[in-house]
Order: C-alpha cells, then structure tokens, then sequence
C-alpha cells in the first residue's frame, strides 16, 4: 500500500488492523460493563486499556512512519526515561552540569544512529561521553560520593539512550524486496519482546511454584520462564514473515529474546527494589513509568540488532 508515495508493506497493515480491532472491542467492552456495574476492576481494565492505546498508537507511528520520524520518537522516549532515571536516581546538587551533558548527549547519538555512523555510535557513549561526565564531575571540586555518581551517570546513558538507540539502527538494515522492511524488523522486535512478558506471566500463573529471585521479583518462576521463552520462540518462528530470516533461526532469536527480556526486566526490578519504589514513576495509567515498559525492550533490542545482522 502507498501513502503520499510512502511504501506502507500489507503484512504490517494486517497487524495493525488486528491490533486495533482487539483494543477497539477491549475498550468497548469494558466500557458497557462499567456503565452496567460501576466496579472497580472495569475502571482498571479502562485505564490499562486506554494506556495501552497511546503505546499502540507510538508504535504505530515508529513502524509506518518514515524513519526521521521514528528516530525522533525513539529519542524523545530516551529523553522521557532518562529524566525518569534521574528523579529516582539520588544525585547530588552539584552533578547537574553532569546531568545537562547527559541530556545533550541525546540528539547527538540518535543523529548518529539515524545516519548509520556506526563506529561513532558504538563509542560516543561508553568512551566519550564516559570520560567527559567524569571530568565534568572533577571539575565540579565536589569529591563526596563523586565515585556513585561516575558510575550512576554513565548507567543511565547506557540504558536508556544508548540500549534503545539501537533500534534507530534497523531502519537502515537493508531487506530483500517484498518483506515488510524496516518497520517490519522493529515490529517483529516489539511484537516478541512485549508477548515474551504476557507468556511468562501466564505461565507462570497457571503452573509455576518455584521462584527465581524471590527478593527481586517474586512473581517470576522456573516455569514462567521456560514456558515464556520457548513460547516466544514458537511466535518467532511463526511471525518470521515479518524479516528475512530463515525459520530456524528465528525460532533461535526468539528464544534469546526471551532469555534476554527476562533479564532486562528483572534487572530493573533489582533497582526499584533498592530504592524501595513499585514504579518508576507513575507516567503510563496502570502500567507504571517509561522504565516499567522499557526494561525488557532496552536489553532485547542490541541483542536482535546483532543477531540480525550475523544472521543475514
């Protein structure tokens, strides 16, 4: 399908199109069963629904869109969950020079990754913006805790702006005519990662007994996880459509996309839990702060990147 001379691929179309039929009866629904019996547990189902709509609605634009658009999107949610990190992170009054360089940092690597300089994209956060936050802090004179905030900053860049901006990288991986493109790879992306987090979940709900890491997340089990991730693996294989890889190594992706969203989700859970937070913060209507949608997305995206590319 051509919009305004715009390649939209059918098998984005026929996703989409499913997609807002689900959230258009969910929304429905819910709705009339509300106006029947005011409960509280429809008023919740309301709202996740209604968050969930402006995430569906985000990504739509970052899959269709032409690639400028989804690379300014992406680089607005890494400036949303950076400054998320930053309000729960602690930092001293005199860090905030350290904190302005952070969130200029921001167009600049989204512009590299955006053009595909590479080289220059692997190393402007983890080399150069490393050593400049740590001068900018010793030229500060402040020496008390000055060791956290060396170590807390950098952190902070690598997961929510460096991590994420891979995915500004798949619009320039070039695919065999007739596949679904770019928007397609990121859609295949965002489809495992989010599906691997409902698998778990429902895995681990229906069957699941022994914990994980208990102290860090409770909820997660042996079974969820096993379940979860060959379960992703399957949906992998069977959405391969979506990207030029061959069966198999689809399946395999998706089975490391799992493993890997696992982590990227309970590596977060660890931070809240030291901070004693639930959310991150309270951005998204029942679903918590960008860094709540993001935790498994920010590992999973550099993982599929790579795999991608050794794959084809």
């Amino acid at each position: 399908m051509i919009i305004s001379e715009y390649f939209i691929p059918l098998e984005i179309i026929y996703v989409f199109t499913g997609v807002y039929a689900v959230l258009i009866a969910c929304s429905a629904v819910f709705r009339i069963l509300y106006h029947k019996k005011k409960s509280e547990t429809f008023k919740t189902l309301i709202t996740k629904v209604d968050s969930w709509w402006r995430m569906v609605i985000g990504i739509t634009i970052i899959v269709v869109a032409p690639p400028i658009i989804g690379t300014i999107l992406i680089g607005y949610i890494s400036f949303v969950a950076l400054r998320e990190m930053m309000s729960i992170g602690r930092l001293r009054a005199s860090d905030r020079v350290a904190i302005l360089a952070c969130y200029l940092c921001i167009p600049i690597q989204y512009y590299l990754a955006y053009h595909n300089y590479y080289h220059e994209f692997l190393l402007f956060i983890p080399l150069v913006m490393f050593s400049t936050i740590a001068i900018i802090l010793v030229l500060t004179g402040d020496t008390k805790l000055i060791g956290r905030s060396m170590s807390i900053l950098p952190a902070m860049l690598m997961l929510t702006v460096y991590l994420l901006s891979y995915m500004v990288l798949l619009f320039n991986v070039s695919t065999p005519y007739g596949l679904a493109g770019s928007g397609g790879l990121i859609l295949y992306l965002l489809a495992l990662t989010a599906f691997n987090d409902v698998f778990q979940y429902t895995w681990g709900t229906l069957l699941g007994k022994r914990k994980i890491l208990p102290k860090i997340s409770p909820n997660k089990t042996w079974i969820g996880f096993i379940g979860g991730v060959l379960t992703t693996g399957v949906l992998a294989y069977l959405i391969s459509g979506l990207t030029p890889l061959e069966g198999l190594d689809s399946f395999l992706i998706g089975l490391a996309i799992g493993v890997m969203g696992f982590l990227g989700d309970v590596l977060i859970s660890a931070i809240k839990r030291d901070l004693k937070l639930k959310d991150t913060s309270d951005l998204i209507p029942g679903h918590g702060g960008a860094m709540d949608r993001l935790d498994s997305i920010i590992f999973t995206t550099p993982l599929f990147y790579h795999l991608l590319i050794f794959c084809m």
